[in-house]
C-alpha cells in the first residue's frame, strides 16, 4: 500500500542560465523517486490546469488576467523573480492544479503528496518570492466552494513565512493559518498568521521537533480540520542556500514522520506539497524532498490506509 503522488511534466520549464529557482528540481525528485523504488508509475496521478474562475477564488480578475496575459508590469514581474513566458503560465497553473488534485486524492486516501506546491507567498493581487498563484490557499477555497471540506489547517513549515496564505485568511476562522519559519528570514515584513512559531537563525533538530510536537496535536484538537495541508519545505535545512535554520535530513524526515503520523492518528487527511528547497548540489536536493513521501510512505504503511 502506498499513498497516491501528484505530477506533471509541466511542472518544469526553461529558465535563463543560473537563475537561482531550481526549476529542475521537480522532474528529476519524480525520476529519483521512481529510480529508488519510492514509488511506482501507478502511484502517479496527472493534473489539469483549474479554471480560471478557481483562480479567481482567491486572486483578484485583474491580476489574474494581467499574469495569464503577459501585461503584468515590470515592477510585478520582478517582485516574482520568475521572468515570464507562456511556458511558465502553464506550468503555474497546472501546478495549482496537483495540488488541489493533491487534496481530493488526499480526501478519498487520506494521505497524498504532490511533487510541488507551496507558493504561499502570493498574495490577492500581486505574487512575490517565486510564487504567483497561492496553490494552498486556492485549493482550501475551492474544496469549500464544493462542499467538500468546511474547515481546513494550513501547517506551514517552510523556513519563510507564509504571509500571503496568512493575509488572504486572515478574517476567515474556517481556515487556520500556522507557519514555524526563521524570524531572520523573507519576507521582511511578516504577516499574522493564526498561529505564528518564529525561530531564530540556528535553529537544530532537537529544539525544532520539541516546539513543534508542543504545538500541533493540540492544533489539531483545537481546529478540528477536516483536511490538512501541508508544507513541507526543505529549506530548514542546514546547507539550504536561503534557509538559515540547522536541520539534518534525519531531521527534515522525523519532521514529516511527525506531522503526517500525528494528522492520521487524528484521523485527518493530510495533502502535502514540498514547498521551497534551495541549492546547487541538485542531487543532494532532490534527496531532501524525497523524505516527505519517503515519510508519507512509511506513515501510510502504519495505517494501512
Amino acid at each position: 500500500m502506498s499513498p497516491p503522488l501528484v505530477y506533471h511534466p509541466d511542472y518544469v520549464m526553461p529558465l535563463p542560465a543560473g537563475h537561482r529557482f531550481p526549476m529542475a528540481k521537480f522532474g528529476l525528485l519524480r525520476d529519483w523517486l521512481l529510480r529508488s523504488g519510492l514509488a511506482t508509475e501507478a502511484q502517479f496521478y496527472r493534473p489539469g490546469a483549474p479554471p480560471r474562475t478557481w483562480l479567481e477564488l482567491v486572486h483578484t480578475p485583474g491580476y489574474v488576467e494581467a499574469y495569464c496575459s503577459g501585461t503584468l508590469d515590470a515592477r510585478s514581474q520582478r517582485r516574482i523573480g520568475l521572468p515570464w513566458s507562456p511556458g511558465l503560465v502553464r506550468r503555474t497553473c497546472t501546478a495549482v492544479g496537483g495540488t488541489l488534485l493533491t487534496a481530493k486524492l488526499a480526501l478519498q486516501h487520506g494521505l497524498a503528496c504532490n511533487t510541488a506546491g507551496g507558493t504561499h507567498h502570493a498574495f490577492p493581487d500581486y505574487g512575490a518570492g517565486f510564487c504567483i498563484f497561492n496553490d494552498l490557499a486556492i485549493a482550501a477555497r475551492v474544496l469549500q466552494q464544493q462542499e467538500l471540506v468546511k474547515t481546513v489547517l494550513i501547517v506551514d513549515l517552510d523556513v519563510h513565512q507564509g504571509d500571503g496564505t496568512a493575509w488572504i485568511f486572515r478574517a476567515d476562522p474556517t481556515v487556520f493559518t500556522f507557519s514555524m519559519h526563521c524570524t531572520e528570514n523573507f519576507p521582511s515584513r511578516k504577516q499574522a498568521s493564526d498561529l505564528d512559531l518564529p525561530l531564530p537563525a540556528g535553529t537544530e533538530d532537537d529544539v525544532y521537533l520539541k516546539i513543534l510536537n508542543q504545538h500541533l496535536p493540540d492544533l489539531l484538537s483545537q481546529v478540528r480540520p477536516d483536511l490538512v495541508l501541508y508544507d513541507a519545505g526543505v529549506d530548514p535545512h542546514r546547507q539550504d542556500r536561503l534557509g538559515k535554520l540547522a536541520l539534518t535530513d534525519e531531521g527534515l524526515f522525523n519532521r514529516d514522520r511527525d506531522v503526517l503520523s500525528t494528522c492520521l492518528a487524528a484521523g485527518v487527511p493530510a495533502a502535502c506539497v514540498i514547498g521551497g528547497g534551495y541549492g546547487s548540489d541538485l542531487n543532494s536536493l532532490i534527496v531532501r524532498h524525497s523524505l516527505l513521501h519517503r515519510a508519507a510512505a512509511q506513515v501510510y504503511q502504519q495505517y494501512r490506509l
